[in-house]
């Protein structure tokens, strides 16, 4: 989990120092072109597949609203602090337990509304509305996080209907495919080293997934997710360093809250899971 942190963070300082010189559209449609160089096998296995009409179309759903949010993630994080963008994009997994309850019927108990309540607080704290100029990029990111949650909703649906690898596959595909006419509309003319860059995205963007998922494989999500708050630190770190921007202690103590909300509701998760999964000998009864 540690790896998935820096490999993330590894994606954050290079999409920063790339900047707005590049059409947020074009820059995201590069990266994801590149991702089509790790998911090649099992964009094999998607031509020998034969879904039904409905499986397709929640790929597209999925795909578009992914799009969305890579659009918007991307043209937040050319212009404002590293650890802005990071600590609001911890709402993702708020935006799913809300919209969990409400579109999945998946209950919604005071606990995990105070967890929420808590969290939304900690967007506030981050962006400070009133006190600090809340810019165009704050709202985009804000944006993303909504569609990142969505989208997720819609992939863990996707997980019950096809193999993992071709979930993963048909998002780099369709975004791709989504960002494509975007990207042609705002083209400008880029440098190699430019599309070294987003080809470097978009191998430490794989690499962070790949760690994650070994990390969820090796411990329960309860004990991983805490660590995912070091990103913050990370972010915060690598945005003085390398960009002179200052540590801003109130978007910290925020992406804190937000993090805490999200730990006690997967531990909360975890708890429910065990009391509700027989013991051993009760199941051989």
């Amino acid at each position: 989990m540690l790896a998935t942190t820096l490999s993330f963070t590894g994606v954050n300082v290079i999409v920063h120092f790339l900047g707005s010189a590049m059409p947020a559209a074009q820059s995201s449609f590069i990266r994801f072109l590149w991702g089509w160089v790790f998911v090649a096998p099992a964009i094999v296995q998607i031509a020998r597949s034969r879904f039904p009409a409905r499986v397709w179309a929640l790929f597209g759903l999925r795909g578009f609203l992914q799009a969305t949010a890579v659009l918007l993630w991307f043209y937040a994080m050319a212009r404002i602090p590293i650890a802005d963008v990071t600590a609001i994009g911890y709402l993702n997994p708020i935006v799913v337990t809300i919209g969990g309850a409400l579109l999945l019927g998946e209950g919604f108990a005071w606990r995990r509304g105070l967890a929420v309540g808590v969290a939304i607080l900690g967007a506030l704290i981050i962006l400070r509305p009133g006190i600090r100029e809340v810019a165009p990029g704050h709202l985009a990111q804000l944006c993303a996080a909504f569609f990142f949650g969505i989208a997720y909703l819609v992939m863990k649906r996707l997980t019950t209907l096809a193999p993992a690898s071709v979930v993963v596959a048909m998002m780099t595909v369709m975004v791709t495919l989504y960002l494509a006419p975007f990207a042609l509309a705002v083209w400008k003319p880029m440098t190699l080293a430019e599309v070294a860059w987003l080809g470097a995205t978009a191998a430490f963007a794989t690499l962070g997934h790949y760690c994650m998922t070994r990390a969820f494989a090796a411990a329960p999500v309860a004990v991983t997710q805490p660590v995912a708050f070091l990103q913050l630190v990370w972010a915060a770190v690598a945005g003085a360093l390398f960009f002179g921007e200052r540590i801003d202690p109130w978007v910290i103590f925020g992406g804190a809250l937000i993090i805490g909300a999200i730990s006690y509701m997967t531990w909360r998760e975890a708890q429910l899971k065990r009391r509700a999964t027989p013991s051993v000998p009760e199941t051989k009864v």
